[in-house]
């Protein structure tokens, strides 16, 4: 998003607790990270957030997500082909001097990589499993298990995850990804947030369809 200086907003800087772990991260503007959160090589999108003791590695979360408490980002695959499941395999120095880390299985990690749309909301205790990738506008129910790819706009829950319903009609849901309103110029999007929290779906779209930043 473009530079501004706009009184109306608050301080861009990420908010990170004291206590949350971060390692190769890279946070966007008013990103939020909440207590007892792990992350490690995640990309975090401007305004999105996550609650106290949510877990993620190798991801990428888009603008303006909604992450829950105690959300699985990534849930760690253990290597089942092989005599032994255990991390002795492939953190055998945990254990053993003169033994190192499998680096060949860490790259098998660091290759399934989530991938989060924009305005994804994922509910409490969900778990993400590697290489998934949810869509724009997605709702994942609390404890879900998302073992497949969610399309944008489709509500899912359940373990393994299924389809409940689309939040709304292919076509709303197609207008909207052309409107990518996530992408708007924040003065745009404070202007429009009377009109996000009184007009419906359609007449919102009718509205900004016609005036949308860069239309």
């Amino acid at each position: 998003m473009a530079e501004t200086n706009d009184p109306r907003l608050m301080n861009e800087q990420p908010r990170i607790h004291p206590t949350a772990q971060l390692k190769g991260v890279k946070l966007g503007k008013y990103a939020e990270v909440g207590e007892r959160v792990i992350l490690r090589d995640v990309t975090v999108g401007d305004f999105s957030y996550l609650e106290r003791h949510s877990e993620g590695i190798y991801a990428d979360i888009g603008r303006f997500c909604s992450i829950a408490a105690n959300v699985r980002i990534n849930a760690l695959e253990h290597p089942m082909e092989r005599l032994t499941m255990h991390k002795v395999s492939y953190r055998p120095n945990e254990y053993f001097r003169f033994q190192g880390i499998d680096n060949g299985f860490r790259a098998r990690r660091q290759a399934k990589r989530v991938r989060i749309g924009h305005d994804v909301w994922i509910g409490h205790g969900a778990v993400i499993m590697p290489a998934v990738e949810i869509g724009h506008g997605a709702v994942i129910g609390a404890n879900a298990v998302v073992t497949r790819s969610v399309e944008p706009y489709m509500i899912v829950a359940g373990s393994p995850a299924r389809m409940i319903r689309p939040r709304f009609p292919q076509a709303i849901a197609t207008r909207l990804l052309e409107l990518a309103w996530w992408d708007w110029p924040l003065d745009s999007i404070f202007e429009a947030i009377p009109d996000i929290q009184s007009l419906s779906i359609e007449d919102f779209l009718a509205k900004w369809e016609g005036h949308r930043p860069g239309s």
